[in-house]
C-alpha cells in the first residue's frame, strides 16, 4: 500500500469513529421516549448521568449501552487493519461524542464513550477504568469526582502494563474530558455539585 493511500484509509479510520461517536443516543432515545429534550434537564447534558436525572433508568442504561458502543464498534472494525487504524478511530469516536457536527459540536462529556474506546483497545484497563469509578462513586456518590478520578489513572495503568503509545494518546483524551468538567470541578470545589440519581 502506497503511503497515500495509507494515509486516506487512516483518514477514513478517524472519520468513521467520528461519524458512529456523534450520535446522540441521550437525545435520541429521551425525545423517543416523550421526555422533551434533555439539553433542557439537569446540566444540560446528553449522556447517561443526566438522563438518569429525569427519572427514567431504562432510557439511562440505553443511552449508557449506546454511548458505550459507539466507542467499542469503530475500533474493532478498524483494528482489523492495524493498530494506528484502531487508535485513529478510538480518537474519532471520542471527538464525534464530545463536538457531534449534528448537535452544532456540542455534545456529551465523554466517559461513556470513554470506556467504550477502553474496551475496544484494552478490555483489562476499561475493567480497572470501571472498578476505579465504582469504588470513587460507592464512596462520593459524585458521578464527576468517579470519571475524573478513573480517567486520570487510566494513562498510568496503560503505561505500567507497557503500552506507552497507548498511554500518550489516552493523556489527550482525559485532557478533553476534564476540560468537559471544568463546570463540574467548579461546583465539585464549592461543595455543590449534583449527586447521582439527584434530579435536575
Amino acid at each position: 500500500m502506497s503511503e497515500e493511500a495509507n494515509l486516506l484509509y487512516l483518514l477514513g479510520a478517524l472519520a468513521f469513529g467520528y461519524l458512529l461517536g456523534s450520535i446522540p443516543f441521550g437525545l435520541i432515545f429521551t425525545r423517543m421516549a416523550g421526555l422533551g429534550d434533555i439539553r433542557n434537564v439537569g446540566s444540560g447534558n446528553i449522556g447517561a448521568t443526566n438522563v438518569l436525572r429525569t427519572g427514567n433508568k431504562g432510557i439511562a442504561i440505553a443511552t449508557l449501552l449506546g454511548d458505550v458502543l459507539k466507542g467499542t464498534v469503530p475500533v474493532l472494525i478498524a483494528a482489523q487493519w492495524g493498530g494506528q487504524f484502531a487508535t485513529l478511530a478510538a480518537l474519532g469516536a471520542f471527538l464525534g461524542h464530545l463536538f457531534p457536527v449534528w448537535l452544532k459540536f456540542k455534545g456529551g462529556k465523554g466517559v461513556a464513550t470513554f470506556i467504550g474506546v477502553l474496551i475496544g483497545l484494552n478490555w483489562i484497563v476499561a475493567l480497572i477504568f470501571c472498578a476505579i469509578w465504582l469504588g470513587v462513586a460507592f464512596a462520593s456518590r459524585y458521578s464527576s469526582l468517579s470519571s475524573l478520578t478513573a480517567s486520570a489513572a487510566t494513562p498510568i495503568v496503560l503505561w505500567l502494563l507497557g503500552q506507552p503509545a497507548m498511554a500518550a494518546m489516552t493523556v489527550m483524551l482525559v485532557a478533553l474530558l476534564w476540560w468537559k468538567h471544568s463546570a463540574n470541578i467548579s461546583r465539585l470545589l464549592a461543595g455543590n455539585e449534583s449527586k447521582i440519581g439527584q434530579k435536575g
